[in-house]
């Protein structure tokens, strides 16, 4: 049996990642890099960087293919487009990378230490409303924790 650390660790054997200073290089060179949120909803309505969109982890796969319900066009029709995929701490999203280049993604890569890395680099994070998070509000997203009867029993 895997756990979820070593399903990522084997995921980053073959996905690239980006730190926040490359990916704001990046997009300062280049506007259209795709960029592809796959924290849940609530998440994304709580923090998320500027002009991504959000594809939660769970319907990926649909998403990046024609005919589903959850059909996101910009990403079936994207599949040379330059990518870059975030979550919250850089986990969920090399996973989704991962699975994206074996849907035949070329230039898919993953925000290394995620959204709370673009934090703590000082860039901005908006909410729902695409207004800018007060660092507050971004602390408490990032300070969550598993509760009680999520650790794992003695």
């Amino acid at each position: 049996m895997k756990t979820f650390k070593q399903l990522v660790e084997e995921a980053l054997s073959e996905v690239d990642e980006l730190f926040p200073w490359d990916l704001e290089e990046k997009l300062a060179e280049n506007d259209s890099i795709l960029l592809v949120d796959v924290t849940e909803p609530d998440e994304y309505a709580t923090v998320h960087i500027k002009n991504s969109i959000n594809v939660p982890r769970g319907i990926l796969e649909a998403s990046c293919d024609w005919n589903y319900e959850y059909t996101v066009p910009e990403l079936a029709g994207g599949r040379d487009r330059e990518i870059v995929v975030i979550c919250r701490s850089g986990n969920r999203s090399v996973l989704a990378a991962y699975t994206m280049k074996q849907m035949g993604f070329t230039r898919v890569s993953s925000l290394k230490t995620g959204l709370r890395g673009w934090f703590d680099y000082g860039l901005p994070l908006y909410d729902g409303n695409e207004s800018e998070v007060p660092e507050e509000v971004a602390e408490e997203y990032f300070s969550r924790k598993p509760r009680p009867d999520q650790l794992q029993p003695n």
